[in-house]
């Protein structure tokens, strides 16, 4: 059923595999540390060494894209993309261009990074809503993924998390309608990342919660209110991340809104994920919301940025695939802090001489394949409808062997099998064994694949895969990192 107005009509979300326990975390760092213990209690988001804002930026996307028997052709309708993070791999390259390419979005998209606060997310999500409403987009995709970098032993490491999440906004079945939005852009440095460091440096943290979070946060959701003409008692889900204890129910106090109605931060499962945590938080509370509920979301950051959606009759079939739910539900623990350091470059590990090569890039190649490299597309035969990667002129069916009669046909959103495969310790890998091999799939085509988010002894032949985008490498020499797809064990 159409919704009027403008508003989200699909959302997703991701987090990755590996949850860090912060027993083990208190325990590596006591000696040096001993009150870090009280921080020891739940697990984190943990990042795999092949992820990256980017990455998961485009998990989170695909969560909520229609993958359909052609996602080339079914995702056509997105005009525009906001990709948020403070982490993103690249200063100067768009790093939305590089999560429009893995999505397989049309070239005629409209994409911009936005980045610089923690606020980002929430910006990215009006600026969508806006550029939807003013007519500038049918549909606008806002993606946000962060992974940020902390000291070992810092009060920060156990606090973070790894995650990001997505929406779609557009004019036609509505899900979560938008009600407005206020900003306030005030240079109040909470804390800070200056060019070329790698950790963020913070501020006295009362001075952030009494004269940051509790002056400048209410004045900001008391301004939508406002705005909007909806009154505090009529919220029904408060949203705001903050890694102050019950901090935020008393802004919501402040603010007149029920403290019973702030959504849970996911701190004792997930973490804070940065920019994206406001938005995963978000996403977690359209999966349970309820027709003619409003949401009120408030991010911190420089200022503070609110947004109100309404919850309308179209939410039941803007369901995610798997959501923040289903992500929470596919988990591992982790417990060996030793590969969380040296998976986040915190440790310089011996790699051995077979690591010694040049992993320089030819961009020529990647730009003129950037199809197969970047979407994981392949070819389909129109004449007999053989499937193959990588594609090339001429066919591979030996029945066939047609020429220049290949069209585009995507595999990323395929379930493949193993038909071989290897652990090798040999090969140098960040998380070894170097597990890799064939994958095939029902509708035709196979090819030589990494398999990554894989424990050892768990998979074998005919194991079932799911493609996923990561991390191929890095080029440490000039600053480079590479992507293409990986199969994970589903």
């Amino acid at each position: 059923m159409t919704q009027p107005g403008v508003g989200i009509t699909a959302f997703g979300a991701y987090l990755p595999r590996l949850r860090l326990q912060r027993k083990a975390m208190a325990a590596a760092n006591a000696w040096a540390n001993p009150g870090i213990v009280a921080q020891g209690k739940g697990e984190r988001t943990m990042a795999n060494w092949d992820e990256d804002a980017v990455t998961m930026a485009v998990e989170a996307a695909r969560d909520a894209l229609p993958a359909g028997p052609d996602p080339i052709k079914s995702r056509h309708f997105v005009d525009a993309l906001f990709f948020a993070s403070t982490t993103m791999p690249f200063a100067d390259r768009q790093n939305a261009g590089i999560v429009a390419s893995a999505l397989s979005l049309p070239e005629e998209i409209h994409s911009i990074d936005i980045s610089g606060s923690q606020r980002a997310g929430v910006s990215a999500l009006i600026a969508a809503a806006e550029k939807v409403k003013a007519g500038g987009a049918k549909a606008a995709l806002v993606a946000s993924g962060d992974r940020r970098k902390t000291r070992a032993g810092a009060v920060q490491e156990f606090q973070y998390g790894d995650g990001a999440a997505s929406f779609i906004f557009g004019n036609e079945n509505v899900a979560a309608r938008f009600l407005g939005s206020h900003s306030l852009s005030i240079d109040f440095v909470d804390h800070f990342r200056g060019e070329g460091e790698e950790f963020d440096y913070g501020w006295e943290e009362r001075w952030i919660r009494d004269e940051g979070f509790s002056k400048i946060v209410p004045r900001a959701v008391r301004a939508l209110l406002t705005k909007t003409g909806v009154s505090a008692a009529a919220v029904d889900h408060f949203i705001l991340p903050c890694l102050f204890p019950k901090l935020d129910q008393q802004i919501a106090k402040m603010c007149d809104i029920d403290p019973a109605k702030v959504r849970d931060n996911l701190g004792a499962t997930v973490g804070e994920c940065g920019t994206s945590h406001a938005l995963v938080m978000l996403a977690h509370a359209l999966e349970d919301a309820k027709p003619g509920q409003k949401i009120l979301v408030a991010a911190f950051g420089q200022g503070c940025d609110t947004v109100l959606f309404e919850v309308t009759d179209a939410i039941a079939k803007a369901q995610p695939k798997n959501g923040v739910k289903g992500w929470l539900a596919r988990r591992k623990e982790e417990t060996n802090y030793m590969k969380w350091l040296a998976f986040n470059g915190l440790l310089e590990m011996e790699k051995g001489m077979r690591a010694e090569k040049d992993n320089k890039t030819a961009l020529t190649v990647t730009y003129r394949k950037r199809d197969m490299l970047f979407g994981l597309v392949g070819g389909k035969c129109e004449k007999c409808g053989t499937a193959q990667f990588p594609r090339t002129r001429i066919c591979v069916n030996p029945n066939c062997r047609a020429v220049d009669e290949q069209k585009p046909f995507s595999f990323a959103e395929l379930q493949g099998k193993i038909l071989s495969w290897s652990a090798d310790y040999l090969t140098y890998s960040q998380d070894p064994p170097s597990h890799y091999g064939m994958v095939t799939f029902e509708e035709g085509g196979r090819f030589l694949s990494d398999i990554t988010d894989v424990d050892i002894g768990t998979i074998d032949t005919g194991t079932k895969v799911r493609m996923s985008f990561r991390i191929k490498d890095f080029d440490d020499r000039r600053g480079f990192r590479r992507y293409f797809w990986k199969a994970v064990p589903v």
